[in-house]
């Protein structure tokens, strides 16, 4: 079996393994401060991209303090955009830790991962802090409100995003979008079958 496939299947079981052993993070203090919205309504906005268009541009802020701009890695890295609804919701701090898991699925398709919500920075700090140490950037688009979420149509009209994914290949062009059922985690595999076709 090629080295590369191989990775892909260790780390897929190790992401099984990981989401069915711990919930919702790393501490009890963590589980403890999750918010249960219940069932939602499975889609709420209207995209306003498609696939072969290019990307909205943004520059947002970071939980690390620096400022991000799509335009950083053009030409450099393919870019998984992760929208999630909001901060200490179950899917969401479920969502963000297998991700963490799984870094070298994205190193070897030359991938950065951004994670976006609507949450204010203040919030998102205490949020992924509960998490661990994340690998990839975490961005606020609190303000202007859903700024970006809204150029990608994906802001739901009680002012969260969608659980949605694009990926955006090296020049700036959307090759996937996967606007997700806002209850149900997006499954991992379709993020890296998408990679794997920008070879």
């Amino acid at each position: 079996m090629p080295k590369r496939s191989c990775l892909i299947l260790l780390s897929g079981i190790m992401l099984v393994f990981f989401l069915h052993t711990v919930s919702f993070g790393l501490s009890d203090a963590f589980k403890n401060n999750i918010y249960n919205p219940g069932k939602l309504k499975a889609t709420d906005s209207i995209l306003k991209v498609q696939v072969g268009d290019r990307a909205p541009g943004f520059k947002l802020p970071a939980v690390s303090g620096e400022e991000i701009s799509l335009d950083r890695y053009h030409g450099e890295k393919n870019v998984v955009l992760s929208f999630v609804p909001a901060a200490w919701t179950p899917v969401c701090s479920d969502q963000w830790p297998g991700y963490n898991i799984v870094q070298g699925i994205f190193d070897n398709n030359d991938a950065i991962l951004l994670g976006i919500t609507v949450d204010n920075i203040p919030t998102l700090f205490s949020w992924t802090n509960q998490m661990g140490d994340l690998w990839f950037p975490v961005l606020s688009d609190f303000w202007p409100h859903g700024g970006v979420a809204d150029s990608y149509g994906v802001l739901r009209s009680d002012g969260t995003t969608e659980r949605a994914i694009f990926i955006i290949d090296k020049n700036g062009i959307i090759r996937y979008i996967d606007v997700h059922d806002i209850n149900i985690r997006p499954r991992l595999e379709s993020i890296v079958r998408e990679l794997e076709k920008l070879k």
